[in-house]
């Protein structure tokens, strides 16, 4: 394929047609599509309809250096919210680095579950491995006036998950900590959520490069002889931790989806299910700790 042209202005129509026909060998179309408007985003601060209303304005060439960079970057299978340093979560505009997963569409089902099914106010929250503080930040600002508690091992990630928070002014408290350590006061949570690493090592064949490469392992992946020790932790803490009543979320692996609801059983919680995710996976286990346990 011919040199990405920066000689010269150019069209944002001809730019446009032309990004998305570099990247649709690799990406595919729609994903190409997608990826061209959230340069165009990144970039010029503009959204599809804008995209059409200047689609016979010149693009400088210094903008158009930019977009080189960024597609010889994605041409090396570097992840498009590394390279532009943001990702879309929920409605909001997350800072992302090397040092925090990208946030995924199953997550936000997570999230937007939680919201339709706690509409009580005052509700204090604790999400487990917070990462880029995706989670914890939408539910800030969606459950009202709630309280949440987001804890990492990772410095690094809790200093993105930090500066999230500050930008989107959510009220948030960050703890640098260990889950395998960590030993909240009991019944101080009504809902603890997490997303913990779950990706079973032998898994990696079957992985994207983008994810292997770029994405922090510590993060996704979890040994193939105990594939459920962050929920088997994380589930103890929460039979312990939640009040009576309150209600543990996990985002899972599909593949191990009825052995984290026997742990949930095991721990002593009531009302366990599976939710599928959008493409009818197992994605999500949900349990209530009993009402009637003494506290």
């Amino acid at each position: 394929m011919e040199q990405f042209d920066i000689s010269r202005p150019r069209a944002v129509g001809e730019v446009r047609r032309d990004l998305v026909r570099r990247l649709s060998p690799q990406y595919g179309e729609g994903e190409a599509r997608a990826m061209t408007g959230l340069i165009f985003h990144a970039l010029k601060g503009w959204n599809s309809t804008d995209l059409v209303i200047n689609s016979d304005k010149d693009i400088s060439p210094f903008v158009l250096e930019k977009m080189a960079g960024i597609l010889g970057r994605l041409h090396e299978g570097e992840p498009l919210q590394y390279i532009l340093g943001e990702a879309r979560f929920y409605g909001m505009d997350l800072a992302v680095s090397p040092a925090v997963l990208i946030p995924r569409p199953e997550t936000e089902e997570l999230v937007d579950m939680i919201v339709k099914e706690n509409a009580g106010s005052d509700l204090r929250v604790l999400d487990v491995g917070t990462g880029s503080g995706a989670i914890a930040i939408a539910l800030s600002r969606n459950l009202r006036f709630s309280f949440v508690t987001a804890i990492d091992i990772s410095a690094d990630a809790l200093a993105v998950a930090r500066a999230n928070a500050t930008a989107l002014h959510a009220r948030i408290t960050f703890l640098h900590e260990d889950v395998f350590r960590y030993e909240p006061a009991p019944c101080s949570f009504d809902i603890i959520v997490s997303n913990p690493p779950y990706v079973a090592e032998s898994e990696k064949k079957d992985m994207d490069r983008n994810v292997l490469a770029y994405e922090p392992a510590g993060a996704l992946f979890v040994s193939d002889a105990a594939p459920l020790v962050y929920y088997s932790r994380i589930s103890a803490i929460a039979s312990v931790a939640l009040v009576p009543g309150g209600r543990i979320y996990f985002e899972i692996n599909p593949l191990f989806a009825d052995g984290v609801a026997e742990i949930l059983r095991a721990d002593g919680f009531e009302d366990v299910r599976l939710v599928d995710d959008i493409s009818r996976r197992a994605r999500f286990a949900v349990g209530r700790r009993r009402c009637d346990e003494s506290v």
